[in-house]
């Protein structure tokens, strides 16, 4: 979610390409990000 917003996506393309979504899903994803920017973590991906 967050690298396709990250990449420029409008909301309503995710929303678009993956209709079982909601906007409230992406409104968590946001605040998930959010906290754990606030606590100083990061995800890493496995190379």
């Amino acid at each position: 979610m967050l690298e396709f917003l990250g990449a420029g996506e409008s909301r309503a393309e995710v929303l678009r390409q993956y209709p079982f979504l909601e906007e409230e899903d992406i409104n968590a994803c946001l605040r998930f990000a959010a906290r754990l920017l606030d606590r100083g973590l990061v995800i890493q991906t496995a190379a």
